[in-house]
């Protein structure tokens, strides 16, 4: 168990982006307190097998708790940082009647805690923010000043997350610094069931159709996770007092390339199924990456190509493992 003397939070631990962060901070020698609902996009059993690794590892203590309800006082009390990866995620979803799910575990969990964070006088939270809070620009890439409108429920709620940051990181009395990094469409191992390129490998690899809303011709800043990982590391200890920093991979594609990407990184022929555009979506989206390379000195490493051979070589050793 962790002596709790520094340690680092990180909420939604057991996630895409979360498990990989948790290993990646023990690998560095901090100890580190996981928090998890176990609960969303992901099925149970897929979360446990995300943390297999860091679960043997000395320097990590895991809690199965809800940020909306839960006690977080003891989590946050001592910790160097807290990096809050913890959300409900989703955009087609939170439209219609599961909104008031989003605005529980997107607003009122990150409320909650902040007020712990404040409490405990933790000295810096990271906040995973989106690009979706930046909506339909109306020109790329865009920087940390261009306008935010959100075209969907979950980017409001990311973008109401991000306030909230600023709000208890202004409190009078607070020493509480906060990084809010806004993410472009993250790819790689351990990706959630429901996102594009899980969804079109997997469709590839098992000859299925693989299906597609829109003409192709929208286009995704596309972020490797170990790119994110890197980034949120950097954050830890730059020189942010309270600031929004886009984490962008380096590139805008359409989604018509990225298919093409995919297709020859399975080695298949994709069969593609369109369909009409759905809500929520925006068009668009491109990071300017200046301000995450001055405060943070970050620069995406992996290109789309070589991210998607990882993340194939991922579903298939799980695919392998599975039919044993």
């Amino acid at each position: 168990m962790p002596s709790r003397r520094d340690h680092v939070v990180v909420t939604g631990a057991a996630g895409f982006v979360g498990s990989h962060l948790a290993e990646a901070l023990l690998e560095r020698g901090h100890d580190v307190v996981a928090v998890d609902a176990f609960s969303g996009a992901y099925p149970a059993a897929d979360k446990w097998a995300n943390l297999s690794d860091p679960l043997a590892r000395p320097g990590f203590e895991l809690h199965r708790l809800d940020l909306a309800t839960g006690e977080l006082d003891p989590l946050v009390a001592g910790a160097a940082a807290v990096l809050h990866l913890a959300a409900r995620p989703g955009v087609r979803a939170s439209f219609g009647p599961g909104f008031s799910g989003y605005l529980r575990d997107n607003v009122l969990g990150t409320q909650r805690l902040l007020e712990a964070c404040v409490r405990a006088e933790v000295p810096r939270v990271i906040f995973a923010s989106s690009s979706s809070v930046y909506g339909d620009a109306p020109s790329f890439p865009v920087t940390e000043e261009s306008r935010t409108r959100p075209v969907s429920p979950y980017g409001v709620t990311k973008l109401a997350a991000e306030q909230l940051c600023q709000a208890y990181a202004g409190l009078a009395g607070s020493s509480m610094t906060v990084a809010m990094l806004r993410y472009f469409t993250v790819y790689g191992p351990r990706q959630r069931p429901d996102m594009g390129f899980r969804r079109f490998i997997e469709a590839a690899m098992a000859g299925r159709p693989t299906v597609v809303y829109g003409d192709g011709g929208q286009t995704r800043e596309f972020t490797y996770v170990g790119d994110v990982v890197r980034a949120t590391l950097l954050a830890m200890t730059a020189p942010v007092e309270v600031e929004a920093v886009n984490i962008g991979g380096g590139r805008r594609l359409s989604l018509g390339e990225a298919l093409e990407l995919v297709g020859e990184a399975t080695g298949r022929r994709l069969r593609i199924e369109r369909r009409p555009p759905l809500p929520g979506d925006a068009r668009h989206t491109g990071a300017d990456g200046t301000r995450a390379e001055v405060l943070l000195g970050y620069r995406p490493e992996i290109d789309l190509a070589s991210g998607l051979a990882a993340q194939v070589a991922w579903v298939s050793a799980r695919q392998r493992a599975s039919a044993r």
